[in-house]
């Protein structure tokens, strides 16, 4: 009885390794594929389009992403402290 016990843990931590790697891929992927999108409001767009200096507006681009990855990096970084805080304890 013990044995079956044993093995069915093992079991159970393998399949919550390769969920964790199998979230962990997703979510890396996510990032790195939204950090392509060009984001702008419509009135940076407006005044950089008439002007037609395009690296002032790749710039601008740049800027507003970065802006955007920030409180997400944030938000990640506090989920993770809090999580092992939280797996610690047990």
């Amino acid at each position: 009885m013990f044995k079956i016990n044993l093995e069915q843990r093992k079991e159970k931590i393998e399949n919550r390794r390769s969920s964790i790697n199998g979230k962990l891929i997703y979510v890396l992927f996510s990032i790195f594929y939204s950090l392509q999108i060009n984001a702008q409001c419509a009135m940076c767009r407006a005044s950089l389009e008439s002007e037609g200096n395009t690296t002032k507006a790749e710039a601008v681009n740049d800027g507003i992403v970065y802006l955007m990855v920030i409180p997400y990096v944030l938000v990640g970084v506090v989920g993770v402290v809090v999580y092992r805080m939280y797996s610690k304890r047990k």
